[in-house]
């Protein structure tokens, strides 16, 4: 019996599509996390390992996707290929079964440390861009969600003794930029 293709999908924020990583994939069922690669809940991944049965291939775009990490990934791997699961990375064309050779494992690393290289100088030149952008004044944060007005009502409802979870919930912001804007002067 062939078993199935099950695709695994992560976007990193919610307002990325997830169609475009396996759009030309054919696959029988797909799992989708909206989750950081950093983030170690992804409860569509779990979902996925659960399903997988010997005999199914998991297609995935690229290892950046599946694991955090080279560690991560070569867990992952193992994990799958050891319960008779196919793994398939589509961009980097390489597919892994548990009976690959000594050259099959060795792309695996390098490619997997090429990705968390990757991801790192990306975070890298972030925080550079950031800090250069700090020191010319052009980087302020967000945008506070009250205005003056609206900060000095808040401050003098809770001064009088009005409960900061309904203040907050009446301003529509969180309860940790309620005592956000309380800290500031």
């Amino acid at each position: 019996m062939k078993g199935q293709r099950i695709g695994y999908v992560r976007i990193s924020s919610f307002d990325q599509n997830p169609k475009r990583q396996l759009e030309q994939v054919q696959v029988d069922k797909v799992f989708t996390d909206k989750a950081s690669g950093k983030d170690t809940q992804r409860p569509e991944l779990d979902a996925l390992l659960s399903f997988v049965r010997d005999g199914d291939t998991v297609v995935v775009h690229s290892m950046d996707r599946l694991a955090r990490n080279l560690d991560d990934l070569r867990r992952l791997v193992q994990k799958l290929t050891k319960r008779g699961v196919r793994i398939e990375f589509a961009k980097e064309s390489l597919s892994f079964t548990g009976e690959d050779s000594p050259m099959a494992n060795l792309m695996l690393s390098v490619m997997g440390a090429f990705a968390e290289f990757e991801r790192a100088l990306i975070r890298e030149r972030q925080r550079e861009g950031i800090a250069l952008a700090k020191q010319r004044g052009a980087y302020r944060g967000r945008k506070k969600s009250l205005s003056e007005p609206q900060i000095v009502e808040l401050k003098r409802r809770i001064a009088e003794g009005e409960q900061k979870a309904t203040v907050a919930r009446d301003y529509g912001i969180s309860r940790e930029t309620l005592y956000q804007y309380l800290r500031t002067g």
